[in-house]
């Protein structure tokens, strides 16, 4: 997926095919918040951030490797879908039940990790945004913009595969590790506002 060129991962993207979909575009507004937060750090060194030169490289070298781990997480979603599809076509019985199952596990767990990703991106967002260089705010905004969109569509497609999962114990683990997505996307938002903010004085 990483070599594929966008127009045509969205004429893919728009064809009647399983995969790729909701999971692996919410991994792609991942790979967006971390690629432009990166940026933003990138333009953040030299002289005048000396007293967070530290901070900086540790966010520049943290969102290089969120936005690989996001590119992973999008193929990794579009194989997971695919496994999905192959257990629905099982003949019909006791062992294609548990099989669909378990592939909606399986199918749920790239998007959970998304909605982690999104909202650690979300917390470098927080960072840089008070010692970032200023001429480029609007890109802190939109990383975490993105960010959110991470969360949100990252929170709903785990949600599609839980209705089908009969594990009790994995359901109990996705309930967990989703409880935080409105709190990290009511913090994505503080920091869009305190952009804008700053933009309009």
């Amino acid at each position: 997926m990483r070599d594929t060129k966008i127009g045509d991962f969205l004429t893919l993207l728009a064809d009647r095919v399983p995969a790729p979909g909701g999971g692996a575009t919410s991994a792609l507004h991942a790979a967006q918040a971390a690629a432009l937060l990166g940026m933003v750090a990138r333009y953040s060194t030299g002289d005048r951030y000396a007293e967070f030169s530290e901070t900086i490289a540790a966010v520049m070298a943290e969102t290089d490797t969120l936005r690989e781990r996001a590119l992973l997480l999008a193929e990794e979603d579009a194989a997971a879908f695919t496994a999905v599809t192959d257990a629905y076509r099982l003949p019909e019985g006791d062992e294609r039940g548990a099989a669909i199952s378990a592939a909606l596990a399986g199918a749920a767990e790239p998007p959970a990790r998304v909605a982690e990703t999104a909202g650690r991106l979300v917390s470098l967002c927080e960072t840089l945004l008070p010692i970032g260089n200023r001429d480029l705010l609007a890109d802190v905004a939109a990383a975490a913009e993105a960010a959110r969109a991470a969360l949100t569509t990252a929170r709903v497609n785990v949600e599609v595969n839980m209705a089908g999962i009969k594990d009790a114990q994995v359901l109990s683990s996705l309930h967990d590790r989703l409880a935080v997505v409105d709190v990290a996307i009511g913090r994505a938002e503080g920091v869009t506002a305190e952009v804008r903010e700053e933009l309009a004085r």
